[in-house]
Parts: structure tokens; C-alpha cells; sequence
């Protein structure tokens, strides 16, 4: 797949996709720094703060055990390149894999997200535009 060198030039479109999506996405820093939630991140945790959690390190949110698995699979993105995927949780009540996905620039990882992928069937109607 051939890049686009100007990719920067194209944030808003970016941003777009990520607002539009309907899972919650919370993205971070290497470090584990909150840089930036989705409306429906901000929404879906906003009984631990929303938006104020921009700033604040994820691993509040989570457990000690979480908390170590969560600093290997950021130690092992920054391997290598080839590192951008892992399986991490799956949850029962809401019929969904959850995933750590790793962001990168150029190879370098620049910052990682958490990935919902539900299994349940889609109920909305097929091209219902009215």
C-alpha cells in the first residue's frame, strides 16, 4: 500500500472516523497517558470522570493485574514494528472481544488504543435512511 506523504494534512478526517465510531475509543501514550477519548468513550465512562480523565493515566482505571499485562503489551509493541495486535479480554455481558491495537508513525509506536469488536448482530435495518 503506498502512503501518502501529506497524511498529517488529513487529521480531520482521522478525528472524524474515530468521533463517528460507536465503541468507545481511548487513546494513549506509550506511557499510559489518556490523550484523548471519542464521544462515546466520554459518555460510557463518564460516572469515572469523561472527559476529565483526558490527562490522567489509564491505569487508574484498572486493577494491578491489569495494570502489569497492560505495560507488557506496551513493552512488546515497542519491540518491533510487526507488534500491533493483542487479544485481551472478552466480555461475557456485552458479547464483545476487546483488543490492544498499537499506533505508530513511520514503524515508531507514538501511542496504543483499546479495540471493541461485539459479536452480536447488528439490528439496525439495512440502509434505513428514513
Amino acid at each position: 500500500m503506498k502512503e501518502n506523504k501529506d497524511f498529517r494534512q488529513y487529521g480531520d478526517f482521522y478525528k472524524s472516523i474515530v468521533d463517528q465510531d460507536a465503541s468507545p475509543i481511548v487513546i494513549c501514550s506509550p506511557e499510559h497517558e489518556i490523550l484523548y477519548m471519542n464521544p462515546e468513550a466520554v459518555s460510557r465512562y463518564a460516572k469515572s470522570g469523561g472527559e476529565k480523565l483526558i490527562g490522567q493515566s489509564i491505569m487508574v482505571c484498572h486493577n494491578a493485574e491489569t495494570q502489569k499485562k497492560m505495560r507488557q503489551v506496551v513493552e512488546w509493541f515497542a519491540a518491533s514494528p510487526e507488534h500491533n495486535l493483542v487479544y485481551t479480554y472478552y466480555n461475557e455481558q456485552q458479547n464483545k472481544d476487546v483488543y490492544m491495537v498499537a499506533l505508530r508513525d513511520g514503524g515508531r509506536l507514538i501511542g496504543y488504543y483499546e479495540k471493541h469488536a461485539y459479536r452480536s448482530r447488528e439490528t439496525m435495518k439495512l440502509y434505513d435512511l428514513w
